[in-house]
């Protein structure tokens, strides 16, 4: 039988939204399975809400509902939430299941007859007042270590110190406030410590998880693996133990059997399984993947192999791992407004932007990703809409209009039909880079693809050869427009809705990697008429993409961080452009001002006259060898073959953060040689220098477009 794959995302909790540091797992996962599916491969992909435990218990008594009611609004709000941002599940169910009840049983069950459940008695924090044991995130207190007032039991926000709830200073009920006393109560506990040698072997199977985090994990077998707590005593909001008085099954034993409850709904619903253990049997031929945060690697790589094992089910071949969400450099803050939900986000952006900016930051590591808002906007627009976009808008505007949505067959040779070899070429590395999950990679060359057909448009100039020679103008846009229709395919997974517009427009059937394995020029049917083209996607406002950050009332509003940098409190400088007489190095952007306090001199209107400022767009850029601030820029003005100009803006820009966008030249230096580059003109910024530049934008001109 051929091989099936599952993949799962990790089960948000039902206690509140969906924020963009949960949708970074949510997207990379739906990228991944977008792909798969594009490759013709058999997978499905499953998620479910996270619904029991005290929080939520708690929570819902204080809004005088019931758990189930109280679970059952986060459940439809996440489901709208994931639907919006493209992240499509085959299944989203509730840990709140009967389905999960059976496999929570019935793993239990096995569990016990191993041998592997064991009954001891422990001592607890246990409120008077409330009558009940406390979690540890239900007792504040005074940090032992540092002595900082109102902290959680189990850790110090303030110092990052870990100890026991008994350690805590003063401690209190975080419910009634009142101080909480000691009492024993029997628990059950799983015996983990009798896999140690059978999770070993697993952490060395090749790709089951990044070799760094295995070698982090050796921490807990030096130490000895702690058998682990699964029980809880009532009130707790769960399933009930059998055989048990008062305990409930600890959410951590019930949340991801979750995964296999939802598999099971969804076979009895579609019909394409006769039940869960067509896929999660011992023996069944399946490649489970699971993605999740770096938060709870423990629970994924240890717990839940060795209860999957000894219950007798398959168990995890991949979990891939992912780094934290900062925003403008630092931690998500509710204070900062930085904690943004996602419903926040889709009120005011097309999910398209940040899925397309989490792919072009990803990698197969745990690193986290900082989504610096100057950085998302510039990236997006250069690239995504400046680039890409651009191109399909080029080429199918002209064929559209004047060349009546006619395309022209294919060429035996020339360098459009280069072009669209060249960038099938291209393809199996994006696949590799997508199979590997290092969707930057991806994106990047999937820009540089986009970058270099944008160069031959350039070159070719077909808008100047409509009215004299129709079909050689025809021929070099039906080129370019079966490079956009590859793109479409490349950026599927990352940007669906983009590519849907992107095929309707050029009047074609979806394109997938499966079909790109055989491929060849032209990728188009020629014969067929294209449809109606319009822009892809507007260009990312500044004030829009701010509005996203909600500070609360009361709270000093900081400034968004600076490209490639940490957030800073600075006081902002007036504008200065300097003429090319006052720059120090005309093929650099411009640098610092006069002295500070020293008066700049005055010129007259006709020395000013002599600037002739134009606009332009970049089409390609790349790094200067041996020199860290220059950028080499292929820049097109409107004069048919793009300029190159030796910019000082690498501190502040990436090159592949400036692909597309447009910017202002001086467009009459003399030409200069610069690391033995000739450079043909000057970008002008704003900004003190170095990391502290920000290129100007004409706004909405075509290059060459005078600036005044």
């Amino acid at each position: 039988m051929a091989e099936r794959i599952l993949v799962t995302s990790a089960l948000p909790y039902a206690n509140g939204a969906v924020h963009l540091g949960h949708a970074v797992e949510y997207i990379q996962t739906d990228i991944y399975v977008r792909f798969l599916r594009s490759c013709g491969q058999d997978v499905v992909y499953f998620c479910a809400d996270d619904t029991h435990g005290t929080p939520i218990e708690i929570n819902a008594a204080k809004q005088g509902i019931p758990p189930e009611q109280f679970v059952a609004r986060f459940h439809d709000e996440h489901q709208r939430d994931f639907r919006d941002f493209d992240i499509r599940f085959d299944y989203f169910h509730s840990t709140n299941s009967p389905e999960n009840r059976h496999y929570a049983e019935l793993i239990y069950g096995r569990l016990k007859d191993a041998g592997d459940i064991d009954r001891r008695d422990i001592e607890q924090t246990y409120c008077e007042k409330d009558k009940r044991f406390l979690p540890d995130r239900f007792i504040r207190g005074t940090c032992p270590n540092c002595r900082s007032t109102d902290q959680y039991g189990d850790a110090c926000e303030k110092c990052g110190k870990t100890y026991n709830p008994t350690d805590l200073i003063d401690p209190k009920c975080a419910l009634c406030g009142t101080p909480p006393v000691r009492r024993n109560s029997v628990h059950l506990f799983f015996k983990l410590s009798r896999h140690a040698d059978f999770l070993q072997e697993v952490l060395k199977r090749p790709g089951f998880i990044h070799p760094g985090l295995a070698a982090q994990l050796q921490g807990f077998f030096e130490k000895g693996l702690a058998d682990w707590d699964i029980s809880r005593d009532g009130p707790y909001f769960g399933f009930a133990i059998p055989g048990e008085t008062d305990k409930f099954f600890y959410v951590w034993l019930d949340a991801p059997i979750g995964y296999i409850a939802t598999t099971e709904k969804w076979a009895k619903e579609s019909g394409r399984a006769p039940d869960a253990l067509a896929y999660w049997g011992k023996d069944a031929p399946t490649r489970i993947i699971h993605f999740i945060g770096k938060d709870i690697v423990y629970f994924h790589a240890l717990f839940w192999p060795a209860v999957l094992n000894v219950a007798g089910f398959h168990i995890p071949n991949e979990i891939k791992v992912h780094g934290h969400l900062t925003v403008n450099g630092e931690k998500m803050s509710k204070s900062r407004g930085t904690m943004v939900a996602a419903r926040d986000y889709l009120d005011l952006l097309d999910p398209s932007y940040l899925r397309y900016f989490y792919a072009a930051n990803l990698g197969a590591g745990v690193e986290d990703l900082d989504l610096n808002l100057k950085d998302f906007r510039l990236r997006v627009n250069g690239e995504l809409v400046n680039n890409v976009g651009n191109l399909a808008n080029r080429a199918l505007s002209l064929l559209a209009g004047p060349l009546e949505k006619k395309l022209a067959p294919g060429r035996a040779e020339g360098a459009g039909r280069k072009l669209v070899e060249d960038a099938l070429a291209r393809v199996p590395e994006v696949r590799e880079a997508f199979e590997k999950l290092e969707y930057r990679n991806a994106i990047r060359i999937i820009t540089e693809i986009a970058s270099t057909a944008n160069a031959f448009l350039q070159t070719a100039a077909p808008w100047a050869l409509v009215k004299k020679d129709a079909e050689a103008a025809r021929a070099d846009l039906s080129d370019a427009a079966d490079v956009a229709y590859l793109l479409g395919a490349l950026l599927a997974p990352v940007t669906p809705r983009v590519s849907e517009k992107l095929f309707a427009q050029l009047g074609a059937e979806p394109l997938t990697f499966q079909a790109l394995a055989t491929a060849k020029y032209p990728l188009l049917d020629r014969t067929r008429p294209l449809g109606t083209p319009e822009p892809l996607l507007p260009r990312l406002e500044e004030e829009r993409v701010n509005a996203i950050i909600k500070v609360p009332a009361g709270t000093p509003a900081a400034e968004p961080a600076k490209a490639g940098g940490k957030d800073k409190k600075t006081e902002k400088k007036p504008v200065e452009v300097k003429t090319p007489e006052a720059a120090p190095t005309p093929q650099a952007s411009p640098g610092a001002g006069p002295a500070e306090g020293a008066p700049a001199a005055d010129i007259e209107y006709a020395d000013f006259a002599k600037v002739v400022l134009k606009a332009g767009r970049i089409v390609a850029a790349e790094k200067v060898m041996g020199a860290d601030k220059l950028l080499k820029l292929d820049v097109d003005l409107g004069e048919g073959t793009p300029r190159t100009i030796v910019s000082g803006i690498a501190e502040a820009y990436a090159p592949e953060a400036v692909a597309g966008r447009r910017v202002v030249v001086v467009a009459n230096l003399k030409p200069r040689k610069l690391k033995g580059i000739e450079s043909r003109g000057m970008l002008l910024t704003a900004g003190s220098g170095g990391k502290d530049l920000s290129l100007l934008d004409p706004g909405d001109v075509p290059p060459g477009a005078d600036v005044k």
